[in-house]
């Protein structure tokens, strides 16, 4: 199969990165300083990534807004213009078909960024339930994201507008002289932006930032592990549809207005099934796991109580190069959630001790204002 490439596709290769398959896409997993630097300076500093092969979509025309809250648990119509929110796709099981950032760009246009795994799989669940709406897809442009403790001063410096932004906030701006919009967002655990501009000048934007003194190229690798340890969810591992956003820790994701006592209850694929999870709780939850020494973990491992009873498996796992150990997410009892508990993880034929932690597994620094 031949592999798609994104905007910056020859940037990355001039940087020295390490191109894989990802998602239909050849993509940089690492730039030769590695994973583990790439993941401490984006914690220490700011990190750029490109996330140009996350789908791009508007969503515009009467009634988007009711079309949207058809789809996913959220208040929609109380989203603010140029304000952001996290949303699941659901399906009738009250598992998740997908999750993805909507942006409201006008009371009937919205402005959606949806996996990239799942993005043919969104555009067609999408245009299934158009009821005159139309839905563009954006396949002209790229999407940056620039994150770490530094990204706020390199933004003030070439883009002041975008800098005043506070967390799930967007603007349209200009930044090094091209149009963009820049929201306040991320999937690392850290302040940041992401940006939207043209394709063809993806690679203009990315070297002014690169030129940047706090600012280093990031791959796949360590956006992955920046995630783990800021306990957020990835789709196919985590998130499934047969997972539902309570059993993931995700309650948070139904919003007030659409939960049984709140003003547009329910109305979304799987709500029968999801509201009353709410209520009695399913019988497994998603947790953190911490092993002491650096034996790595695995993503499918099986997870055992101190009695050798099985308890579950693990559904991501990387070495948390801030807290200097291998971490993991994982699918357990709900009985044996509570943070601090010893478990035993199955690592070929031993039993290795971890315990369960308390996610994240670091402090989240999102910019509130």
């Amino acid at each position: 199969m031949t592999l798609m490439t994104t905007p910056l596709d020859d940037l990355h290769r001039e940087l020295g990165g390490k191109m894989v398959p990802f998602a239909g896409y050849d993509m940089p997993v690492q730039y030769p300083t590695g994973i583990i630097r790439e993941h401490l300076h984006t914690r220490e500093g700011a990190g750029l990534f490109d996330v140009s092969h996350m789908g791009q979509l508007v969503l515009e025309g009467a009634g988007s807004a009711a079309l949207l809250e058809s789809l996913v648990p959220v208040d929609i119509h109380g989203l603010g213009h140029h304000r952001q929110t996290y949303a699941l796709f659901t399906n009738e099981q009250g598992g998740v078909l997908d999750d993805l950032i909507i942006t409201r760009w006008d009371d009937d246009r919205f402005f959606l960024v949806v996996n990239a795994a799942c993005k043919t799989q969104d555009i067609d669940h999408l245009r299934a339930h158009l009821q005159g709406q139309s839905l563009t897809v954006m396949e002209d442009r790229a999407l940056l994201a620039l994150q770490g403790p530094a990204a706020r001063g390199v933004m003030a410096s070439l883009c002041p507008e975008a800098a005043a932004l506070v967390f799930l906030q967007g603007c349209r701006t200009e930044l090094c002289g091209v149009e963009a919009y820049v929201t306040c967002s991320g999937y690392t655990g850290e302040d940041g932006f992401e940006i939207s501009v043209a394709s063809n000048q993806a690679e203009g934007v990315a070297r002014a930032l690169l030129a940047e003194e706090a600012v280093e190229p990031i791959g796949l690798g360590a956006r992955d592990s920046l995630r783990l340890e800021a306990g957020l969810c990835l789709y196919g591992h985590e998130l499934a549809d047969d997972i539902d956003p309570v059993q993931a820790g995700l309650m948070w994701s139904v919003s007030r207005a659409r939960r049984r006592d709140g003003a547009r209850p329910g109305g979304f694929p799987g709500a029968g099934v999801i509201l009353q999870r709410i209520e009695e709780k399913p019988p497994l939850c998603r947790v953190g796991l911490v092993v002491d020494g650096r034996r790595p973990l695995r993503e499918g491992q099986e997870v055992f109580d101190e009695n050798g009873v099985r308890l579950g498996s693990i559904c991501s796992a990387c070495y948390g190069a801030s807290i200097g150990k291998p971490i993991a997410m994982a699918y357990i009892d709900r009985a044996a959630g509570e943070p601090g508990t010893t478990v035993q993880v199955a690592v070929r034929d031993k039993l290795l001790p971890a315990r369960v932690a308390a996610m994240p597994f670091v402090p989240q620094r999102y910019f509130r204002g």
